[in-house]
This record gives structure tokens, C-alpha cells and sequence, in this order.
């Protein structure tokens, strides 16, 4: 087993606010939602490892009433976690560094997305 996807949230209209912090702040690239999902909204986000293959896919889906993850969140580990908090930051987005050295073998932060979504970013200790 492998883990295809996560899925989180947003309002109607919140693609953009999205992509500020998936795209522009993770890193992460946006690919095309197939034909038959497009009318629902959302976008789609992956990234890629050295080889090129996905490590990672998240799909944003829009929910009306929307209410934001604000304690279940993906969890994403990336190369430099502090350029990535950087570029959080240069953004506006809040970088929480208050659990930095509390989960074994990584150092972390925790951030919210445009919407509200708890987001968990993570770099091994070893690197």
C-alpha cells in the first residue's frame, strides 16, 4: 500500500489563496485536474523528488460550508526547512517553531494555510 493523495479544503473561490501558499510557498506545482473534476473547483498540487517521480500529491477541493483542519493536517518533509519557513513568512504566512526539536529524528514547524489548514513541515535532523 502507498498513500495516493491528501485532501484538504477550501471556501468557493479560495483557489488562489491556495496556490500563495502550496505553490509560491511550498514549492509544490500545480497540475491539471482531470476534465471530468474541473467544474468542481479546487486545484491540485505535487512534488517531485530528485528522479522526478511524485513524492507528494495534495488536492484542494472546495466545501460550502467550509470549516478549516485547524488539527488534522498533512504533513510534508522537505530538503530546507528554513528556506521554506523563509519563504512562508515573505509571504505572510504564520510560521509556528514552537515544536521545532518535540518530534524524534526531524525538526519541524507548523503553519495554517490561506484558509486555516494546520500544515506540518518537517526536515530530517540528519540534514
Amino acid at each position: 500500500m502507498r498513500l495516493h493523495h491528501v485532501q484538504v479544503a477550501c471556501p468557493p473561490g479560495g483557489e488562489d489563496g491556495a496556490r500563495r501558499f502550496y505553490a509560491d510557498g511550498l514549492g509544490m506545482v500545480e497540475v491539471e485536474k482531470p476534465a471530468d473534476l474541473v467544474a468542481r473547483g479546487g486545484c491540485w498540487f505535487r512534488a517531485y523528488d530528485d528522479s522526478g517521480a511524485v513524492a507528494a500529491e495534495l488536492h484542494v477541493g472546495v466545501e460550502d460550508p467550509f470549516s478549516p483542519a485547524r488539527k488534522a493536517h498533512p504533513a510534508f518533509v522537505v530538503g530546507d526547512l528554513a528556506g521554506t519557513a523563509q519563504r512562508l513568512r515573505g509571504l505572510g504566512f504564520e510560521v509556528d517553531e514552537s515544536q521545532r526539536t518535540s518530534f524524534p529524528g526531524f525538526v519541524r514547524f507548523h503553519s495554517f494555510d490561506a484558509h486555516g489548514n494546520r500544515v506540518e513541515v518537517l526536515q530530517s535532523a540528519g540534514t
